[in-house]
């Protein structure tokens, strides 16, 4: 027996090795596989969401840069008098000269020229960097699934729609083919009413249930459109452009042989939005550490390569090379870390929340899609010998009806009861189907 969440799977692999499949349709006609292919490449929800994983990609390159050195170069003049800083200058270009002219107190205007480049990496940020570079990491996981959980959610959706859009089109023969019953039976009763074997009554009875059938043609002709212009949506297919639905298909009803336990179970595990929640709280755990680590030193290696000169002519002979490790450690940052350590709590905090809230969510969707499936098909069972009774009724009441034994009237109830029992009929097996969906949404089939 096949359980709920592999029938899709199946039903994908029947599309695919079936003689009128995916090549077999025209231009712009899809059935619901082709269109949920389609829809997995060009919906803009999941192309934001792939963009959004090569976001995270790219924050979690900017954490890792923290590991290399960092290299510079660059370029300065400076001119002073300052007896000072101009002897410094005049050392540094390996011109000092203690001639007796040398005047220490006046040593005039001094030029330098420097370029210079300089290289520095970090050793030692209190582990601020590692655990930041672990948070980016699990960042573009949960990006990932996130991408899943639109995935999961466009293809319930797709289905939905695509049901919906199937059951307006039976719909939509139902009303027509009342239609063409109560024309041809108004044209029937304008002859016998002429004839004088008809009340005026009976006449415009009928004329009201054509009115009626004819109201309901287009409600259902107008839910066939909307169907259609909310699959273009999800599938990102202009509104101009021509899109017609292929449903030459034998449509298998779902059978609810799991119970709500098992299917619960499986929806914890493999639930896009369940991983999610918890990549959220090991990002926020990753998060505190990393501020917590602001109270530690931090310890960073430097070494720079610089000519010094009074004018723009190099010489290694004028080479200066300084090296070194600087250790600080802030003492008081007006409160800031402290702030920042709290923050990163409370994210914390909202995450393990955010997390036991969609568990929550995730229940409450499998028994709700649970109960609509059984509901569903329970309806099926009921409203089938429904539509049996009522053609059977309509058959005997126009026998009747050409014997002249019974009214108009009993006919208009009879031929209402048909078309509303066959609504219904259609309106369950479409409902199994979209709750089928729904159900393997809530469980994650499709992740």
């Amino acid at each position: 027996m096949l359980n709920l969440y592999q029938k899709p799977l199946l039903l994908a692999a029947a599309l695919l090795f079936n003689s009128n499949s995916l090549l077999a349709t025209e231009e712009n006609t899809y059935n619901l596989q082709q269109a949920i292919d389609y829809a997995l490449i060009n919906n803009p929800n999941l192309q934001i969401m792939q963009d959004r994983i090569a976001q995270a990609d790219a924050q979690l390159g900017i954490v890792l840069s923290s590991f290399y050195p960092n290299i510079k170069t660059s370029f300065s003049y400076d001119h002073s008098t300052n007896p000072s800083r101009a002897f410094g200058m005049i050392i540094a270009q390996r011109r000092l000269n203690f001639s007796p002219s040398t005047d220490f107190n006046n040593p005039g205007g001094t030029d330098n020229y420097r370029p210079e480049v300089t290289a520095r990496l970090s050793l030692f940020r209190g582990g601020q960097d590692y655990f930041q570079s672990k948070a980016a990491k699990l960042g573009v996981e949960a990006a990932t699934l996130e991408k899943s959980a639109i995935r999961n959610q466009l293809i319930q959706t797709i289905s939905s729609t695509f049901y919906a859009y199937l059951a307006s089109v039976e719909a939509d023969k139902v009303a027509i083919r009342s239609i063409e019953a109560v024309k041809n039976e108004l044209t029937q009763s304008r002859n016998r009413f002429e004839a004088g074997s008809v009340l005026k009554s009976d006449l415009l009875s009928l004329e009201v249930q054509l009115a009626q059938a004819q109201d309901t043609k287009i409600q259902t002709a107008n839910a066939i459109e909307l169907a259609k212009i909310g699959l273009k949506s999800l599938l990102g297919i202009n509104a101009s452009k021509s899109f017609e639905i292929d449903s030459s298909i034998n449509w298998v009803m779902p059978q609810a042989n799991q119970s709500f336990d098992e299917l619960l179970n499986i929806a914890l595990s493999q639930r896009p939005e369940t991983q999610t929640a918890n990549k959220h709280i090991e990002i926020a755990q990753q998060q505190l550490n990393a501020a917590r680590g602001a109270y530690l030193p931090k310890a960073d290696a430097y070494v720079s390569y610089g000519s010094d000169s009074k004018n723009l002519d190099y010489s290694s002979n004028r080479a200066n090379v300084s090296a070194g490790v600087m250790v600080e450690m802030d003492i008081f940052s007006g409160f800031r870390d402290s702030k920042t350590i709290k923050r990163a709590e409370h994210q914390l905090a909202i995450a393990k929340k955010t997390a036991k809230q969609t568990q929550l969510t995730i229940e409450n969707a499998v028994k709700s899609a649970h109960l609509k499936v059984l509901e569903a098909l329970a309806r099926i069972k009921v409203t089938s010998t429904s539509v049996t009774a009522s053609e059977e009724a309509l058959r005997l009441v126009n026998e009747q009806r050409k014997a002249g034994v019974v009214t108009v009237t009993r006919y208009i109830e009879a031929e209402v009861a048909r078309d509303k029992s066959h609504a219904r009929n259609i309106a369950a097996r479409f409902d199994a189907l979209r709750a089928e969906a729904e159900l393997n949404r809530a469980i994650g089939a499709w992740k």
